[in-house]
């Protein structure tokens, strides 16, 4: 089918804007995940000290508690055992792959040369496809399902079904489709398939690092300090808080071994302070 200088251009001008909306989903996709790298080295400059020093009394903890409850079970108390807490491992920020580049523009003249007919098409995709010219194994077996493909399209008169299938399997377009015309609106469908793929590949990725609980604390963070609220002191406060509680109760742990009820009772409360 031949198509006008009019389409041609008006393809094009549809394959501009859909680059130019690419450009601003990674432009905002980067520029988020700048933010967010930024945010997460402020917050672990601010609090990461504090957190890696309440980990390190959480494992002291969990060696004394376990301590506590072999010591009563072999004095016939069952003890509750709390597992150890785990640091949770901060997710990966990673960047955008790299796209990959669009083919060149076919060259040469606008005229359009005729398609081939039907039963060129057909020979065409018997000479790619007919499983007798195939090796055995998988890939032969492919070919029988084309070679079925191929067959059910023919008797059909279904061009565009063969056209994709050659198409695909790298076939010339202008020795499918007809002549440079033509095989120019073939690339612009084929820019537009990988334009829009990629726009899918952006929106995923900038969905995922928007859905990370550190994006949404960066927000929050940020807009309480616009609001005057100096947000980081204070969780860097309730860390200090923790680390005294803990150190009062590692100092305990230790020293109540010796008293089977108390032991019983501070190894209950600890379990359910991490249930």
């Amino acid at each position: 089918m031949a198509i006008t200088r009019h389409e041609l251009t008006r393809r094009r001008e549809q394959l501009q804007d859909l680059q130019r909306y690419l450009a601003v989903l990674e432009a905002d996709h980067d520029g988020a995940r700048a933010k967010l790298l930024g945010f997460r080295q402020r917050y672990l400059e601010a609090l990461g000290p504090l957190m890696r020093e309440l980990d390190e009394l959480e494992d002291q903890l969990h060696q004394a508690t376990a301590l506590l409850s072999e010591a009563l079970r072999r004095q016939g108390v069952e003890a509750p055992v709390s597992t150890s807490p785990r640091a949770k491992a901060w997710p990966d920020v990673p960047a955008l792959p790299n796209a990959t580049p669009l083919p060149p523009e076919p060259t040469g003249p606008t005229t359009d040369l005729p398609p081939p007919s039907l039963k060129t098409l057909y020979r065409r995709a018997a000479m790619r496809f007919h499983p007798d010219l195939a090796p055995s194994g998988p890939e032969r077996e492919v070919c029988e399902q084309r070679m079925m493909i191929v067959n059910d399209a023919y008797a059909s008169g279904d061009r565009s079904r063969l056209e994709a299938l050659l198409l695909a399997a790298g076939e010339l377009p202008e020795k499918v489709i007809g002549g440079p015309a033509d095989a120019v609106r073939a690339w612009l469908g084929l820019c537009e398939h990988m334009v829009q793929g990629r726009i899918r590949v952006v929106q995923a990725q900038t969905a995922m690092l928007q859905a990370q609980q550190m994006h949404e604390l960066r927000i929050a963070v940020e807009r309480a300090e616009a609001g005057g609220m100096r947000p980081l002191d204070i969780m860097a406060a309730r860390l200090r808080a923790q680390i005294a509680e803990r150190r009062q109760e590692l100092y305990i742990g230790e020293r109540v071994g010796g008293d089977v009820g108390l032991a019983a009772d501070f190894l209950r409360k600890r379990h359910q302070r991490l249930a």
